[in-house]
Protein backbone atom coordinates (compact mmCIF):
# COMPACT_ATOMS: atom_id res chain seq x y z
CA UNK A 1 0.00 0.00 0.00
CA UNK A 2 1.19 3.79 -0.85
CA UNK A 3 1.88 6.47 1.40
CA UNK A 4 -1.30 8.65 1.61
CA UNK A 5 -1.66 12.24 3.67
CA UNK A 6 -5.16 12.87 4.34
CA UNK A 7 -5.77 17.18 4.29
CA UNK A 8 -8.58 18.04 5.85
CA UNK A 9 -9.13 21.94 5.79
CA UNK A 10 -12.08 24.36 5.73
CA UNK A 11 -13.06 27.83 6.90
CA UNK A 12 -12.64 29.01 10.63
CA UNK A 13 -15.33 28.00 13.12
CA UNK A 14 -16.07 24.90 10.94
CA UNK A 15 -15.04 22.41 13.68
CA UNK A 16 -12.14 20.97 12.18
CA UNK A 17 -10.81 19.75 15.03
CA UNK A 18 -13.61 17.36 16.59
CA UNK A 19 -13.88 16.22 12.94
CA UNK A 20 -10.48 15.31 12.06
CA UNK A 21 -10.17 13.76 16.03
CA UNK A 22 -12.89 11.34 14.71
CA UNK A 23 -11.18 10.67 11.45
CA UNK A 24 -7.54 10.02 13.05
CA UNK A 25 -9.29 7.48 15.53
CA UNK A 26 -10.70 5.65 13.10
CA UNK A 27 -7.87 5.22 10.58
CA UNK A 28 -6.01 4.84 13.99
CA UNK A 29 -3.03 8.28 13.11
CA UNK A 30 -1.94 11.10 14.02
CA UNK A 31 -2.59 14.75 13.33
CA UNK A 32 -0.31 17.83 11.53
CA UNK A 33 -1.85 20.92 12.42
CA UNK A 34 -1.25 23.10 9.67
CA UNK A 35 -2.71 26.41 11.26
CA UNK A 36 -0.69 28.80 11.17
CA UNK A 37 -1.55 30.36 14.56
CA UNK A 38 -1.88 27.37 16.27
CA UNK A 39 1.73 26.30 16.48
CA UNK A 40 2.44 29.51 19.05
CA UNK A 41 2.88 28.12 22.20
CA UNK A 42 1.86 31.46 23.79
CA UNK A 43 -1.74 31.62 22.02
CA UNK A 44 -4.28 29.14 22.97
CA UNK A 45 -7.43 31.23 23.38
CA UNK A 46 -7.38 33.12 20.25
CA UNK A 47 -6.25 30.45 18.17
CA UNK A 48 -8.34 28.04 19.26
CA UNK A 49 -6.28 25.56 20.06
CA UNK A 50 -7.29 21.72 20.86
CA UNK A 51 -8.06 21.48 24.61
CA UNK A 52 -5.94 19.07 26.46
CA UNK A 53 -8.78 16.45 26.55
CA UNK A 54 -8.41 16.49 22.50
CA UNK A 55 -5.05 16.52 22.71
CA UNK A 56 -4.51 13.36 24.26
CA UNK A 57 -7.01 11.43 22.53
CA UNK A 58 -4.95 11.76 19.27
CA UNK A 59 -1.18 12.89 19.16
CA UNK A 60 -0.83 15.93 17.37
CA UNK A 61 2.03 17.59 15.98
CA UNK A 62 3.03 21.40 14.94
CA UNK A 63 0.68 22.76 18.33
CA UNK A 64 2.17 25.32 20.52
CA UNK A 65 5.74 24.22 19.17
CA UNK A 66 6.93 27.42 18.51
CA UNK A 67 7.26 30.85 20.16
CA UNK A 68 5.78 34.52 18.72
CA UNK A 69 9.24 36.16 19.30
CA UNK A 70 10.36 33.06 16.67
CA UNK A 71 10.43 34.14 12.72
CA UNK A 72 8.19 31.13 11.30
CA UNK A 73 6.66 31.05 7.41
CA UNK A 74 5.46 28.47 5.32
CA UNK A 75 8.49 28.09 3.84
CA UNK A 76 9.91 26.27 6.87
CA UNK A 77 6.76 24.68 7.93
CA UNK A 78 6.73 23.31 4.49
CA UNK A 79 10.13 21.49 4.90
CA UNK A 80 9.83 20.74 8.56
CA UNK A 81 6.53 18.55 7.98
CA UNK A 82 7.50 16.82 4.80
CA UNK A 83 10.54 15.39 7.35
CA UNK A 84 8.12 14.40 9.80
CA UNK A 85 6.09 12.83 7.02
CA UNK A 86 9.12 10.77 6.20
CA UNK A 87 9.05 9.63 9.22
CA UNK A 88 5.34 9.01 10.27
CA UNK A 89 5.23 7.19 6.92
CA UNK A 90 7.73 4.41 8.31
CA UNK A 91 5.12 3.38 10.72
CA UNK A 92 1.76 4.52 8.53
CA UNK A 93 0.34 4.13 5.79
CA UNK A 94 -1.80 7.61 6.37
CA UNK A 95 -1.43 10.30 7.94
CA UNK A 96 -4.12 13.28 8.81
CA UNK A 97 -3.29 17.19 7.87
CA UNK A 98 -5.79 19.52 9.53
CA UNK A 99 -5.99 23.06 9.55
CA UNK A 100 -7.38 25.95 7.67
CA UNK A 101 -4.17 27.68 6.70
CA UNK A 102 -4.07 27.60 2.71
CA UNK A 103 -1.01 28.78 2.30
CA UNK A 104 0.68 26.56 4.62
CA UNK A 105 -1.33 23.28 3.12
CA UNK A 106 -0.11 24.54 -0.37
CA UNK A 107 2.99 24.72 1.43
CA UNK A 108 3.26 20.71 1.93
CA UNK A 109 0.72 19.56 -0.72
CA UNK A 110 2.18 21.69 -3.89
CA UNK A 111 5.43 23.55 -2.82
CA UNK A 112 6.29 26.87 -2.09
CA UNK A 113 7.42 27.40 -5.65
CA UNK A 114 3.96 28.46 -6.32
CA UNK A 115 3.43 32.29 -6.69
CA UNK A 116 1.70 32.76 -3.39
CA UNK A 117 -1.84 34.82 -2.98
CA UNK A 118 -1.01 37.48 -0.23
CA UNK A 119 -2.98 38.22 2.89
CA UNK A 120 -4.58 41.55 2.65
CA UNK A 121 -3.27 42.20 6.10
CA UNK A 122 0.41 41.88 4.90
CA UNK A 123 -0.45 44.35 1.95
CA UNK A 124 -2.47 46.99 3.95
CA UNK A 125 0.79 47.38 6.67
CA UNK A 126 3.09 47.25 3.87
CA UNK A 127 0.82 50.58 1.68
CA UNK A 128 1.10 52.02 5.41
CA UNK A 129 4.44 51.90 5.61
CA UNK A 130 5.01 53.28 1.89
CA UNK A 131 2.50 56.34 2.99
CA UNK A 132 4.51 56.89 6.12
CA UNK A 133 8.21 55.64 5.29
CA UNK A 134 8.15 56.52 1.40
CA UNK A 135 9.61 54.38 -0.97
CA UNK A 136 13.34 54.51 -0.39
CA UNK A 137 12.78 52.96 3.01
CA UNK A 138 11.34 49.96 1.11
CA UNK A 139 13.51 50.14 -1.83
CA UNK A 140 16.74 49.56 0.85
CA UNK A 141 14.78 46.71 2.10
CA UNK A 142 13.86 45.21 -1.33
CA UNK A 143 17.93 45.37 -1.84
CA UNK A 144 18.64 43.69 1.23
CA UNK A 145 16.65 40.71 1.18
CA UNK A 146 16.23 39.99 -2.88
CA UNK A 147 18.93 41.81 -4.43
CA UNK A 148 18.73 39.26 -8.08
CA UNK A 149 14.98 40.76 -8.40
CA UNK A 150 16.44 44.60 -7.57
CA UNK A 151 19.03 44.20 -10.20
CA UNK A 152 15.96 43.66 -12.68
CA UNK A 153 13.55 45.25 -11.55
CA UNK A 154 11.68 48.77 -12.11
CA UNK A 155 12.31 50.09 -8.20
CA UNK A 156 11.12 53.32 -9.43
CA UNK A 157 7.69 51.49 -9.39
CA UNK A 158 5.86 51.09 -6.30
CA UNK A 159 3.95 48.54 -7.27
CA UNK A 160 7.31 45.96 -8.24
CA UNK A 161 9.14 47.10 -4.96
CA UNK A 162 5.66 46.23 -2.86
CA UNK A 163 4.42 42.61 -4.94
CA UNK A 164 7.96 41.46 -3.94
CA UNK A 165 8.10 42.99 -0.53
CA UNK A 166 4.53 40.69 0.21
CA UNK A 167 5.87 37.86 -1.18
CA UNK A 168 8.64 37.27 0.67
CA UNK A 169 6.62 38.19 4.49
CA UNK A 170 4.48 35.48 3.01
CA UNK A 171 7.17 32.94 2.74
CA UNK A 172 10.31 33.97 4.02
CA UNK A 173 11.68 33.41 -0.01
CA UNK A 174 12.68 36.31 -1.97
CA UNK A 175 10.53 37.22 -5.05
CA UNK A 176 13.37 35.78 -7.83
CA UNK A 177 13.08 32.33 -6.53
CA UNK A 178 9.59 31.95 -7.39
CA UNK A 179 10.00 32.68 -11.43
CA UNK A 180 10.80 29.46 -12.23
CA UNK A 181 7.13 28.28 -10.88
CA UNK A 182 8.31 24.48 -11.04
CA UNK A 183 5.16 22.52 -8.75
CA UNK A 184 7.03 20.16 -6.28
CA UNK A 185 6.46 16.33 -6.55
CA UNK A 186 5.57 14.17 -3.64
CA UNK A 187 6.06 10.85 -2.97
CA UNK A 188 2.76 10.37 -1.35
CA UNK A 189 -0.78 10.38 -2.42
CA UNK A 190 -3.13 13.25 -1.29
CA UNK A 191 -6.66 13.14 -0.49
CA UNK A 192 -8.02 16.71 0.13
CA UNK A 193 -11.25 16.70 2.06
CA UNK A 194 -13.09 20.22 2.72
CA UNK A 195 -15.63 21.04 5.41
CA UNK A 196 -18.38 23.65 4.87
CA UNK A 197 -22.20 24.08 5.98
CA UNK A 198 -24.46 27.10 4.68
CA UNK A 199 -23.14 30.59 4.83
CA UNK A 200 -25.48 31.95 7.79
CA UNK A 201 -24.64 28.97 9.99
CA UNK A 202 -20.84 29.33 9.81
CA UNK A 203 -21.62 33.13 10.82
CA UNK A 204 -23.54 32.52 13.76
CA UNK A 205 -20.81 29.43 14.87
CA UNK A 206 -18.07 32.09 14.51
CA UNK A 207 -19.79 34.47 16.60
CA UNK A 208 -20.57 31.90 19.04
CA UNK A 209 -16.88 31.03 19.27
CA UNK A 210 -16.07 34.53 19.53
CA UNK A 211 -18.22 35.01 22.70
CA UNK A 212 -16.47 32.01 24.43
CA UNK A 213 -13.20 33.09 23.63
CA UNK A 214 -14.42 36.50 25.40
CA UNK A 215 -15.73 34.29 28.53
CA UNK A 216 -12.59 32.11 28.23
CA UNK A 217 -10.17 35.20 29.09
CA UNK A 218 -9.42 36.03 26.02
CA UNK A 219 -8.86 40.02 26.58
CA UNK A 220 -6.46 39.06 29.39
CA UNK A 221 -4.69 36.73 27.31
CA UNK A 222 -4.46 39.77 24.55
CA UNK A 223 -3.41 42.16 27.25
CA UNK A 224 -0.25 39.89 28.14
CA UNK A 225 1.09 40.46 25.31
CA UNK A 226 0.03 43.74 24.92
CA UNK A 227 3.61 45.18 24.71
CA UNK A 228 4.17 42.81 21.74
CA UNK A 229 1.67 43.54 19.43
CA UNK A 230 4.23 44.46 17.04
CA UNK A 231 5.05 40.84 15.66
CA UNK A 232 3.94 39.17 13.01
CA UNK A 233 2.30 36.41 15.15
CA UNK A 234 0.20 38.94 16.78
CA UNK A 235 -1.30 40.58 13.48
CA UNK A 236 -3.86 38.16 13.95
CA UNK A 237 -7.91 38.36 14.42
CA UNK A 238 -8.65 38.24 18.15
CA UNK A 239 -5.54 40.13 19.41
CA UNK A 240 -5.32 42.92 16.79
CA UNK A 241 -8.86 44.36 17.77
CA UNK A 242 -8.11 44.14 21.25
CA UNK A 243 -4.59 46.20 21.49
CA UNK A 244 -7.14 49.00 19.87
CA UNK A 245 -9.40 49.02 22.71
CA UNK A 246 -6.02 48.87 25.04
CA UNK A 247 -4.80 51.72 22.53
CA UNK A 248 -8.43 53.97 24.19
CA UNK A 249 -9.24 53.93 20.04
CA UNK A 250 -12.36 51.73 20.56
CA UNK A 251 -14.50 50.33 23.37
CA UNK A 252 -14.62 46.70 24.64
CA UNK A 253 -17.73 46.25 23.04
CA UNK A 254 -16.48 47.56 19.50
CA UNK A 255 -13.63 45.44 19.74
CA UNK A 256 -15.66 42.41 20.19
CA UNK A 257 -17.83 43.38 17.18
CA UNK A 258 -14.57 43.62 15.52
CA UNK A 259 -13.29 40.06 16.20
CA UNK A 260 -16.85 38.92 15.14
CA UNK A 261 -16.34 40.79 11.63
CA UNK A 262 -13.21 40.06 10.99
CA UNK A 263 -13.73 36.55 11.95
CA UNK A 264 -16.49 36.24 9.03
CA UNK A 265 -14.03 38.13 6.46
CA UNK A 266 -11.40 35.66 7.12
CA UNK A 267 -13.52 32.78 7.14
CA UNK A 268 -14.67 33.87 3.38
CA UNK A 269 -11.37 34.61 1.96
CA UNK A 270 -10.34 30.72 3.09
CA UNK A 271 -13.27 29.84 1.38
CA UNK A 272 -12.24 31.68 -1.56
CA UNK A 273 -8.78 30.27 -1.43
CA UNK A 274 -9.86 26.79 -1.58
CA UNK A 275 -12.24 27.08 -3.72
CA UNK A 276 -9.61 27.33 -6.20
CA UNK A 277 -8.37 23.83 -5.77
CA UNK A 278 -10.94 21.46 -8.07
CA UNK A 279 -9.46 17.98 -5.94
CA UNK A 280 -11.40 19.05 -3.09
CA UNK A 281 -14.01 16.70 -2.50
CA UNK A 282 -16.47 18.71 -0.01
CA UNK A 283 -19.09 17.32 2.96
CA UNK A 284 -20.79 18.67 5.55
CA UNK A 285 -19.35 18.11 9.15
CA UNK A 286 -21.77 15.82 10.10
CA UNK A 287 -21.27 13.21 7.28
CA UNK A 288 -18.53 11.56 9.02
CA UNK A 289 -19.10 8.27 7.71
CA UNK A 290 -19.68 9.55 4.31
CA UNK A 291 -16.02 11.11 4.44
CA UNK A 292 -14.70 7.70 5.80
CA UNK A 293 -16.23 5.98 2.94
CA UNK A 294 -14.90 8.35 0.50
CA UNK A 295 -11.42 8.30 1.80
CA UNK A 296 -11.11 4.23 2.15
CA UNK A 297 -12.13 4.52 -1.71
CA UNK A 298 -9.52 6.64 -2.60
CA UNK A 299 -6.84 5.39 -0.26
CA UNK A 300 -3.90 3.91 -3.03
Amino acid sequence: MNKNLIVILGPTGIGKTDFSIYIAQKLNTCIISSDSRQIYKELKIGTAVPSDEQLKKVKHYFIANKSIYDYYNASQFEFEVIDLLNELFKTSNNVLMVGGSGMYIDAVCNGIDNLPTIDEEVRKNLLDRLENEGIDSLRTELHKIDPDYYLTADVKNPKRILKALEVFIMTGKPYSSFLTKNKKERDFNIIKIGLNIDRQKLYERINLRVDIMIKNGLVDEARKFYKDKNLNALNTVGYKELFEYFDNKITLDKAIELIKRNSRHYAKRQLSWFNRDKSIRWFNPSEKEKVIEYINSEII
